[in-house]
């Protein structure tokens, strides 16, 4: 019967048995200690990435913040004030519709001004297949139950557009943008007109940073029953 050796070129026979056990399993001191420093080197690097990395993320933010107040700041008390005349007038300006719509966030109801926004787009498409596809998109949008960001419809009025979402037609959501918009003009638009947000616009006041406030409850349009429809406006 022969016998096979196996020889351990690591080994060190003049050592202790227990010792050189020990080095086969959990290998020698130096080798740990050569290990655990790299791993300290290495988290130094990573904290000095940082540290050199930060200004340049507070420049960023910095300019962020620049860009902003640039944009709020050009806004003259002049111009602010045409807002106030009408609703019209507000979102035919681009930076009263920008003003506005980011008063809505404030309100979390901001679902209103971009469907309105969707409709006045889709209304200037041309080609058959991107009518379809446009309808197709506002419909799951905001017009379906439980759709992402669901405007506030009818019962009516979203089975009409329901029923004819397969073939639409550039006039498919006329009397939905005009519901939209009524209830922005009698509901929003008037607290619009009070908010800091306006207020120190036209009183050339640095704007302060905005504070979230609960949904108001919206009106439904059973509510404007009395309000004419003036669908004519979006042609």
């Amino acid at each position: 019967m022969e016998t096979s050796l196996i020889f351990f070129s690591q080994l060190n026979m003049c050592e202790p048995k227990e010792k050189t056990f020990f080095k086969l399993i959990y290998g020698s001191g130096k080798e740990e200690t050569s290990k655990e420093a790299k791993i300290r080197a290495k988290e130094k690097r990573n904290r000095l990435s940082l540290l050199v990395q930060k200004p340049e993320l507070h420049e960023d933010t910095l300019s962020s913040r620049s860009g902003q107040l640039a944009n709020e700041t050009r806004i003259s008390p002049e111009e602010a004030v045409i807002w106030g005349e009408s609703f019209d007038k507000l979102l035919s300006h681009k930076d009263g519709l920008e003003t506005f719509t980011r008063f809505l966030k404030t309100e979390f109801s901001e679902e209103n001004i971009e469907f309105w926004i969707a409709c006045e787009d889709f209304k200037k498409s041309k080609d058959p297949q991107q009518i379809i596809h446009k309808a197709k998109a506002i419909y799951e949008k905001f017009i379906q139950n439980d759709a992402p960001q669901e405007v506030n419809l009818d019962f009516h009025t979203k089975e009409i557009i329901t029923r004819s979402i397969t073939q639409p037609t550039l006039h498919s959501f006329d009397t939905a943008q005009s519901r939209v918009y009524q209830l922005m003009e009698q509901d929003s638009y008037t607290r619009f007109l009070k908010s800091d947000i306006y207020l120190d616009l036209i009183e050339g006041r640095p704007q302060r940073p905005t504070n979230l406030r609960r949904r108001s409850r919206s009106f439904t349009y059973n509510e404007f029953q009395d309000v004419k429809s003036d669908v004519a406006i979006w042609l």
